[in-house]
């Protein structure tokens, strides 16, 4: 007998049960999005029963009259820790004067199909010390933040109502300057690209929604063998993903096939 409470993670729960999932799903169709295996890793660890009443516009009961029946007991008696955010509201949030705070909101330019990732960087790019951007999502960016922070942002995600997220990145004074358009020495291209000929696996992230694009290309080289290369279709340079590749001791290559395709080699250093 596996005990819920308010504050047990989504991982917890699909853990034990494997009807769990669909149980869940039908609990509010915003959860439709839990079938996607890459999203359901990303945020299915992180949230709790709590955050995702919240963000499904339902209740912590509606969890457990689901679960129930599953054979998963339920403990009414624990608070919800936390409700309001992922994690405790950090000074900066607290003491940061609105004039500090520059908001972007990308769900319709998400909801236009299109990568918001050059709107967040022109964004970035100009936040002096100690100011924050603000960002209005429908999902934790986790792969924006992981990034960022380790270029010195401070950053902090709360739930803003049904489907909607805040994340606050902040400039502190330790923030590196790292080239963006870096994308490395891709002369060689042709050479490294027969010299992978017959070890290729192939993917084509173009149509998938961030941050699918690339969560699926680090999904993908987990998988890899040593001794192959990976070939990805891609719609832009994923600037975000490359000082990634490079603390995963992966090189790469970038062909710029035409405006919204570019193609990329990646293999172990």
């Amino acid at each position: 007998m596996f005990t819920i409470n308010a504050n047990t993670k989504i991982a917890a729960i699909l853990k034990q049960h494997p009807d769990a999932l669909e149980a869940i799903i039908s609990i509010s169709p915003k959860f439709n999005k839990l079938r996607n295996p890459l999203l359901r890793k990303l945020m299915a660890g992180r949230t709790s029963i709590s955050m995702a009443s919240k963000i499904g516009g339902c209740t912590i009961n509606d969890f457990f009259e689901k679960l129930k029946p599953l054979g998963f007991e339920v403990d009414n008696t624990t608070k919800a820790e936390e409700a309001s955010g992922i994690n405790p509201v950090p000074d900066f949030v607290k003491n940061i004067s609105a004039e500090n705070i520059v908001e972007l909101d990308v769900r319709p330019v998400l909801e236009s199909g299109k990568d918001p990732l050059s709107l967040i960087l022109e964004k970035i790019k100009p936040l002096k010390s100690h100011q924050a951007l603000k960002l209005v999502n429908s999902f934790e960016p986790v792969p924006l933040i992981q990034l960022l922070e380790k270029q010195g942002y401070q950053t902090y995600s709360e739930i803003g109502g049904e489907s909607i997220f805040y994340t606050y990145f902040y400039k502190t004074d330790q923030v590196k300057q790292t080239q963006t358009n870096e994308t490395g020495d891709h002369a060689d291209w042709d050479k490294k690209l027969k010299y992978y000929e017959g070890k290729l696996k192939t993917i084509d992230v173009r149509a998938l929604e961030m941050p699918l694009p690339m969560l699926t290309i680090l999904d993908e080289l987990e998988k890899l063998p040593q001794k192959d290369a990976l070939y990805v279709y891609h719609k832009r340079i994923p600037v975000f993903l490359l000082p990634e590749l490079k603390d995963r001791k992966f090189e790469f290559r970038i062909k710029e096939i035409s405006d919204g395709e570019v193609h990329l080699l990646i293999f172990k250093s």
